[in-house]
């Protein structure tokens, strides 16, 4: 009995290869590593935990963000209040995290429900109102832009300096506090969510919302849950910002709008929606940073900098491309 002749497809694929789609996680890890390689090779201290615990803050916030980004690039759209909201954050943490203990705590909280309430302001525009994503979240930002303004006015404020020292120095001396706390805000809000209907409602409606409907998934809740998943990971970025600088600046967010959205493109997301990871978007921010950190031990001009992030995107943002072009099934992209 002859036996069945293997598929095309499965011919061709060497057991070495990667499955479709797996090298939008690959790509960007390996180029990360390929830098971190390089900023160990220049930098003065090496490896030590003195030197990579400032590497890894700098780009904390930014993975915070760009998390947030990436909930509503999955659905298909896009969240250009993103970096307003981690100013508003910001500035209410400078007003809000000192005091007693108590304080602090009930500070933070509030910080992070404000996040969360002007994500679900966007999706409550953007789902119920039917409006663009694009469109609503660049209003809102004006509107939280204004309310950051109006908190600080000018840099400054008050931020517990106990808690920052805990969150953004070392764990046991070795080991950069931030890195734990970014992958484990991470992991709380994922993990659980990712194994339940509502978090795989993410991936199915910006693949095909028809489809999804049809299938019994509920958009509506699912695109509302993307934008107050953006609200509150902003709100984390922006508590962290105040971490770091122990103040509070109402100016910080529109950097971070346009490089979270970067951080995601290069993490291997796909802006058509329904594809990508959360390691892969926080990749793509360590990587964006990685840069700007190898630009200072260089000696190159900081004005280069957004040249060089920009290069790096338009390559991520061409791979991705050619892929959807030349592939016979456009479905193998989505999965």
């Amino acid at each position: 009995m002859v036996a069945a002749e293997a598929s095309p497809e499965r011919r061709r694929r060497s057991p070495l290869s990667l499955p479709p789609g797996a090298w939008r996680l690959a790509l960007p890890l390996v180029v990360l590593a390929i830098l971190f390689s390089v900023l160990i090779a220049i930098h003065p201290r090496g490896l030590a935990v003195a030197s990579m615990t400032p590497w890894a803050n700098q780009a904390v916030t930014l993975a915070f963000v760009a998390v947030g980004q990436f909930f509503v690039v999955v659905t298909r759209g896009l969240d250009l209040s993103i970096g307003a909201v981690l100013a508003l954050s910001n500035a209410l943490a400078s007003e809000l995290v000192s005091g007693t203990p108590f304080e602090i705590a009930v500070g933070v909280v509030a910080v992070l429900a404000v996040g969360c309430l002007c994500g679900a302001i966007n999706g409550v525009a953007v789902v119920f109102g039917r409006i663009q994503p694009i469109v609503a979240t660049l209003a809102t930002g004006a509107i939280y832009t204004g309310l950051a303004l109006i908190v600080r006015p000018t840099p400054g404020g008050d931020v517990d300096e106990a808690l920052s020292d805990l969150l953004t120095y070392e764990t046991f001396g070795f080991f950069p506090t931030s890195l734990i706390l970014l992958f484990a805000v991470v992991y709380l809000v994922w993990w659980p969510l990712s194994r339940t209907v509502l978090g795989r409602s993410l991936y199915a409606i910006g693949s095909n919302e028809s489809a999804a409907f049809m299938s019994g998934l509920n958009p509506k809740r699912a695109r509302l849950l993307a934008h107050v998943l953006a609200g509150f990971f902003a709100a984390c970025g922006g508590l962290f910002l105040a971490f770091q600088t122990l103040s509070g600046d109402a100016s910080v967010g529109f950097s971070y709008t346009l490089n979270s959205i970067a951080a995601v493109v290069i993490g291997g997301a796909s802006l058509a929606g329904g594809v990508g990871t959360v390691i892969g978007v926080i990749a793509g921010a360590y990587l964006l940073r990685t840069i700007s950190t190898i630009m200072i031990f260089t000696g190159l001009p900081p004005m280069a900098q957004p040249l060089f992030e920009g290069l790096v995107l338009l390559a991520a943002v061409s791979v991705g491309a050619i892929e959807m072009i030349t592939s016979r099934n456009k479905l193998k992209v989505l999965r």
